[in-house]
């Protein structure tokens, strides 16, 4: 859900409106202000650069696996996760046509070794599940990439197709993995504890163990998130008007796995890093190889950000680092051009 807080009459006593809200959305703000206002509150939303190779990968790997569970019981075969990713194959982003038949071998390659090692008869709970909780500040939703019963708990699992390695510490401090055990957890009545992140690259699976405690700790700190961004939106509006209604995208991967607001991390950063597709992925076209031609970055038409008072820049103000280099909104931020050198599409492939 991309909605903010909604202006309240000021009655005494009136509770403030949930704040609703993704992990993504709240992670946008923790990353960049700036960023998190041209994607959230500025409409219509300024332009984005070329979609990137290294998200269409993610995309697609996402989406075949998500599709190989949906399959009968006896399809579930590494042949049919090869299938399935060659036939909804996302080719923006990539340099030329020979590179995206490359990586579409190496990506068959990654889901069928994968899917060797998982049990088919093994349902899980769900696959590309929203889950949905609320406190009294924050009513927050997301996706689960895998939703797996293991005895008598839920375990989050969530794939990653990055080249940078993973650590116990990545699992441990997601915000959005917390998120989802507590949502998931209250939803189905079902303890949730367990998260993992499943490092298709490499096979290895990174597991953390939460604790009632640390994941309260997570839902306080989105509530504290919630409310800076609440207040922030809440002054957006007062000065520039309600943003109109957001226009759903021609383009995604799937029903659902649409466009994301960034290239995300520059490689090696926390969080993720090209190839990791979190909720939201790549902005892509779907469709396989014989469907649709690869090629360089595509120009999109060019929107620029509204002007805004220097009480709006200073309030959404930039973070400038390394990551602007793989900012879908780099083009309209001075800082962000001179904080990193531009990115080309496929840079974030692991050649």
């Amino acid at each position: 859900m991309t909605a903010g807080v909604y202006d309240q009459l000021p009655l005494e006593g009136m509770p403030r409106r949930l704040y609703s809200c993704t992990p993504s959305r709240l992670n946008a703000w923790l990353d960049c202000r700036r960023r998190y206002r041209f994607t959230y509150l500025d409409r219509p939303q300024p332009s984005k650069g070329p979609g990137w190779a290294h998200n269409s990968v993610g995309a697609s790997v996402h989406n075949a696996l998500a599709a190989w569970w949906r399959e009968p019981y006896e399809r579930r075969t590494p042949l049919t996760a090869a299938i399935l990713l060659s036939n909804g194959w996302i080719t923006e982003g990539f340099r030329d046509a020979d590179q995206s038949a490359q990586w579409l071998g190496r990506a068959r390659d990654l889901v069928s070794g994968y899917v060797g090692t998982l049990d088919p008869s093994d349902d899980p709970v769900g696959v590309e599940r929203t889950v949905a909780t609320r406190t009294k500040v924050i009513a927050v939703s997301g996706r689960i990439d895998r939703l797996d019963r293991r005895g008598d708990e839920l375990v989050v699992v969530d794939y990653k197709t990055g080249r940078r390695p993973l650590t116990q510490d990545d699992a441990r401090s997601s915000l959005a993995l917390a998120i989802y055990a507590v949502a998931a957890s209250r939803m189905m009545r079902t303890p949730c504890h367990s998260v993992e992140l499943h490092h298709l690259p490499t096979g290895e699976i990174v597991e953390w163990r939460h604790t009632d405690e640390s994941l309260g700790r997570h839902l306080g700190r989105a509530e504290e998130v919630a409310v800076e961004a609440a207040t922030a939106d809440e002054r957006y509006r007062e000065v520039m008007g309600a943003p109109g209604p957001v226009r759903p995208r021609s383009s995604g991967a799937k029903g659902g796995r649409a466009s994301g607001t960034t290239g995300g991390p520059a490689p090696g950063t926390p969080g993720g890093g090209p190839g990791a597709v979190g909720r939201g992925g790549a902005e892509a076209v779907a469709g396989g190889p014989a469907a649709q031609e690869a090629g360089g970055p595509k120009e999109r038409p060019h929107v620029g950000p509204p002007a805004v008072s220097p009480e709006l820049d200073a309030m959404f103000a930039p973070t400038p680092g390394p990551i602007c280099g793989w900012c879908d909104f780099r083009r309209h931020c001075p800082e962000g051009l001179a904080a990193a050198p531009e990115r080309r599409p496929w840079d974030g492939l692991a050649e």
